[in-house]
């Protein structure tokens, strides 16, 4: 059994990138991962990418902060410390809004940072997960599983025929800096 984890073809452009992604597709061959240097408008449409589900932990997020702020000013005024001000109610709806509203947006950002960082593994002290380093350069790369699709030599012909610059078989998943 072969070592080879991944078949890696190196673009110097986008445009035959995608002519490769097209390429392999027809030839029912299964794309892994895509890795540019620069976002490709479409590439997600093209590779099947299902739609991100970020908006509704947004929504949740900030669902939390309204129900966070309106609670918390709802306490304070009314059984921590109520205070009559003149006559006014100890429950001022329209006095509550900036509050409420502040922090909501403010659950939501750091809600969406934390979510983000979680989603995508970048945690504080983990090695980067690259699989060519000049991917973040200038190259765009196209990674197929090599155990899914066994005719390699299929592979790296239509990887060729689209205008790969390269074709490399990766042994290990990812290549870390150390």
């Amino acid at each position: 059994m072969s070592n080879i984890k991944y078949i890696l073809g190196s673009f110097a452009d986008p445009d035959e990138m995608m002519d490769g992604i097209d390429k392999l597709q027809a030839n029912n061959v299964s794309i892994y991962d895509c890795f540019t240097p620069m976002p490709i408008h479409g590439i997600e449409a093209k590779l099947g990418v299902k739609p991100s589900r970020l908006p509704i932990a947004a929504f949740c997020f900030g669902i939390t902060g309204t129900c966070l702020g309106f609670s918390l000013l709802f306490y304070t005024m009314t059984y921590d410390w109520p205070m009559n001000i003149g006559g006014k109610p100890s429950l001022p709806l329209p006095a509550f809004v900036p509050v409420t509203f502040e922090v909501t947006i403010l659950l939501c950002a750091l809600g969406m940072v934390a979510t983000f960082f979680f989603r995508n593994h970048l945690f504080p002290g983990r090695a980067p997960r690259v699989m060519d380093f000049r991917a973040t350069d200038d190259r765009f790369i196209i990674a197929i599983d090599a155990k899914d699709n066994a005719d390699h030599d299929k592979i790296e012909g239509l990887l060729k025929s689209a205008g790969a610059v390269e074709v490399k078989y990766n042994e290990r998943k990812y290549v870390s800096y150390e």
